[in-house]
């Protein structure tokens, strides 16, 4: 966001699940509780009404109001955790996603790809210990992480892996990187 503001960029910062009065009611009910809270088909439908209201309340008026949107999560992140982690049919979840956002697809989608155990282990230093979707297991993050490195080999145009295994300052020079390549919108 700092890059942005630099670059006299007017932009917003968000998140999902939540960004908007309802989708952040609907984030504390997949975030909390047990694993076995929800199921894939329940998850998926909590993420795409929290999406929709996302969109409707906080997303498309920035963007109508020309304003750069930077999520900290969307679309690729249901396919990736309910479709291939959780196992839906992944052309499902794309009818789903398109019921409630038509064809609206981000301009660039920088997946942070770091090995299964480092990204437990800092999820778990940030929670200040397991939270619910970290206590579904190494195999189900595992399957997580290869279905956004599918999403990105499907989709290259619109996405760029970066080694998120690496130091802060590398990691942040890749993503800089990637925003003066792919939207050539910083110096």
């Amino acid at each position: 966001m700092a890059a942005l503001s630099r670059a006299g960029k007017d932009a917003i910062a968000t998140r999902e699940p939540g960004g908007a009065q309802g989708a952040d009611e609907i984030r504390a009910l997949l975030l909390n509780g047990p694993a076995e809270r929800w199921d894939p088909i329940s998850e998926a439908l909590l993420m795409v009404a929290a999406r929709r209201r996302h969109l409707l309340e906080t997303v498309w008026p920035a963007l109508d109001a020309g304003k750069f949107v930077v999520s900290d999560r969307f679309a690729d992140s249901t396919m990736a955790y309910q479709g291939y982690g959780g196992g839906l049919d992944r052309a499902r979840l794309a009818a789903l996603h398109r019921l409630i956002a038509e064809d609206f697809a981000p301009d660039l989608t920088l997946i942070f790809d770091v090995p299964v155990e480092v990204g437990l282990a800092r999820a778990a230093s940030r929670h200040g210990g397991e939270a619910r979707f970290e206590a579904k297991g190494r195999d189900y993050h595992e399957r997580v992480r290869q279905g956004f490195l599918a999403i990105a080999a499907a989709e290259p145009k619109r996405c760029v892996v970066i080694d998120a295994s690496r130091d802060v300052e590398t990691v942040s020079a890749a993503t800089l990187e990637a925003l003066r390549d792919r939207l050539a919108i910083l110096a």
